[in-house]
């Protein structure tokens, strides 16, 4: 009898195996303005559910929380600013800052989160954008201010100052990749081993899928689809900065939210810019704030400012779609569309 049942229990247990679930778990949601996708590999599905809705849920609340422009704690902030006065902030948002102000500072200001005023005068504080360039009185005025989070300072009770009152904080080129950063702690702390986070294009990969290691597409900054494909190791993250998702075009000329802090401008040099950044605690972002620094700055300094982020992977689209790439990292594209010139980028 006893043989008979563990026969049976190997049966129901073969007969289960064989209709089983996909080992892949996918979820998405709309949050920081873009689309936002969370893919686990290997745990049942309601377990995989659960975790994916808490990240999304956690990812709601940051959206809420660090708007540029809808009420939020940061529009709050600017307002405070604004006024000349003081604001109080969490020990979350302080800290943030604290680590956005490191960044800005190691990128010489090419990374500036203190410009919403720019941001807002280019009209890029809104969800459509209209073709529209500032009047040049405003854009002296703002510049003449020379914001900077360099302004800003904090006390142990939670009170934020700034000395400039052209502050205007907007955490867009940061707040994707830190995000990310937070998401895979949680999952790493909840036993979620081997998951993809996607959030808009910046992308933090753990473990694999299976025996394959993550892979993902590289956009094509002037065409539909995806230039190449890249297998993403354990902890890495991967960050684009590029003119052809927030723009628009006058006369002729694109015009993007990446704006240069230095002239008030959107910077124009080149496409895009792809940073691989290895893995860390703030692979997520790093891979975000490095992008900005880079494509502003052109290729004539991409690797400067990369390897000041401790980061040795760039890929740049010039203007003319011609692609520079670090070596390391050209072995490790699959080339989807063949760009008109490749270059070493030295």
């Amino acid at each position: 009898m006893r043989r008979l049942a563990a026969l049976a229990l190997l049966a129901a247990t073969l007969l289960l195996g064989g209709c089983g679930e996909d080992p892949l778990y996918t979820q998405e949601g709309y949050v920081f303005g873009t689309r936002v996708e969370i893919s686990i590999w290997g745990l049942p599905h309601d377990t995989a559910a659960r975790h994916a809705g808490a990240v999304l849920a956690d990812l709601d609340r940051l959206n809420t929380k660090l708007h540029a422009w809808q009420p939020s704690e940061i529009t709050r902030l600017n307002a405070h600013f604004g006024r000349g006065e003081p604001g109080q902030a969490d020990a979350e948002l302080i800290a943030l800052l604290k680590q956005a102000k490191d960044y800005e500072a190691r990128s010489d200001g090419l990374f500036n989160p203190a410009i919403g005023g720019l941001v807002t005068a280019w009209g890029f504080h809104r969800d459509t954008f209209a073709p529209v360039t500032p009047d040049p009185v405003t854009l002296a005025l703002l510049l003449e201010r020379k914001p900077s989070l360099a302004d800003v300072e904090f006390d142990d009770g939670g009170v934020v100052t700034s000395r400039n009152p052209g502050v205007a904080l907007d955490l867009g080129g940061f707040a994707k990749g830190w995000a990310l950063d937070r998401e895979a702690a949680y999952l790493r702390k909840n036993r979620v081993y081997n998951a993809l986070l996607n959030i808009g294009g910046n992308v933090l990969a753990l473990g694999k899928k299976g025996d394959a290691p993550w892979s993902i597409g590289l956009q094509h900054p002037r065409e539909p689809q995806a230039m190449a494909t890249l297998a993403l190791r354990d902890g890495e993250a991967i960050g684009t900065s590029g003119d052809y998702q927030r723009y628009f075009i006058k006369d002729g000329k694109r015009y993007s939210h990446l704006i240069d802090p230095r002239t008030g401008v959107p910077a124009r040099t080149i496409q895009a810019a792809t940073v691989l950044a290895p893995a860390s605690r703030d692979a997520g972002t790093i891979s975000d704030v490095a992008t900005k620094p880079v494509f502003i700055g052109g290729i004539a300094s991409a690797r400067h400012y990369a390897q000041r982020f401790g980061i040795s992977d760039v890929l740049i689209v010039a203007d003319d779609g011609s692609v520079y790439v670090t070596p390391e990292l050209q072995t490790r594209l699959t080339w989807l569309v063949k760009p008109p010139h490749l270059y070493r980028l030295r």
